[in-house]
């Protein structure tokens, strides 16, 4: 029996999105939310995959029609009502000046900022492609919680 100790492989979870205009998105996600291109492999106006990075945590995105497996077995937002079954949850340090660099860059708040029953304070909103993000400063891996 092989035992696996995710604790021990140094990997984590991180998401992955597919995006119309991918290089679009990765300009976006910069300047709105604070992401840095780490790695973007791309041939014209195809993004094959970019690893986006935020603090210790991390997005890979790619083009919607770069032709590859796994785009075959996902939908666009917009392709479904704009409802998702998934979202990423990124961990800020300040949430208001958070929440004001995302508006300043036109993102669409779909949940405008509050103090939240759990701890911390955030908001949620979308990107210009309609994957929902939520933006907070509670973080569960604080003894304090964030709060």
């Amino acid at each position: 029996m092989v035992h696996s100790d995710p604790s021990s492989t140094g990997s984590t979870i991180i998401p992955c999105l597919r995006y119309r205009d991918a290089r679009a998105a990765i300009d976006w996600l910069q300047r709105a939310f604070g992401f840095h291109a780490q790695a973007v492999y791309a041939e014209g106006g195809t993004v094959f995959h970019a690893q986006l990075v935020f603090g210790q945590g991390m997005i890979m995105l790619g083009s919607a029609s770069n032709g590859g497996e796994w785009s075959k077995l996902a939908v666009m937002p917009d392709e479904v009502g704009g409802r998702q079954t998934q979202s990423a949850c990124v961990i800020v340090a300040d949430a208001d000046a958070h929440y004001a660099r995302a508006k300043a860059a036109s993102a669409r708040i779909v949940i405008d900022i509050a103090d939240q029953d759990y701890g911390g304070r955030g908001y949620a909103c979308a990107d210009p492609e309609g994957y929902l993000w939520w933006f907070g400063s509670y973080d569960p891996w604080r003894a304090d919680h964030g709060q």
